[in-house]
């Protein structure tokens, strides 16, 4: 993948679809855990709330493939896209001070979802301070 300096992930327990982007152009990756997690029902009298623990293989794949960014955007439906964060700020703090949103979206497409974050750099930057 050429280097572009833009990321966005957008993360459940199924699947990371990485899109790194310029203006004109963007590169796509698909990441999936290992072992993806079905949904898990809670039953009564037992412990704990029958949600499938954070797989760190899974989020280590993720953070490897956006190492190279220089700002990223995480987006997802639910938990995975904190829980990627989290993992991030503990095992990688470098790359975890690139991380400059996290944003609630259900299940764009591909097109939807790049337009989303070009939308959101773009009024990120005008809201940093300019050197110059």
């Amino acid at each position: 993948m050429p280097h572009h300096y833009h990321a966005v992930v957008w993360i459940d327990h199924h699947e990371a679809r990485i899109f790194k982007f310029s203006a004109t152009d963007a590169d796509k990756l698909v990441v999936h855990p290992q072992n993806p997690h079905l949904h898990l029902h809670h039953k009564a009298n037992s412990i704990g709330d029958g949600r499938a623990a954070p797989d760190p293989a899974y989020f280590d794949q993720v953070a490897n493939a956006i190492d190279e960014a220089g700002e990223i955007l995480i987006a997802g439906p639910a938990n995975a896209k904190l829980e990627l964060k989290q993992y991030i700020e503990r095992h990688r703090p470098q790359l975890a001070k690139k991380i400059v949103g996290i944003e609630s979206v259900d299940h764009p497409t591909d097109g939807v979802l790049t337009a989303h974050a070009r939308r959101y750099f773009t009024a990120a930057d005008r809201m940093r301070s300019q050197l110059g």
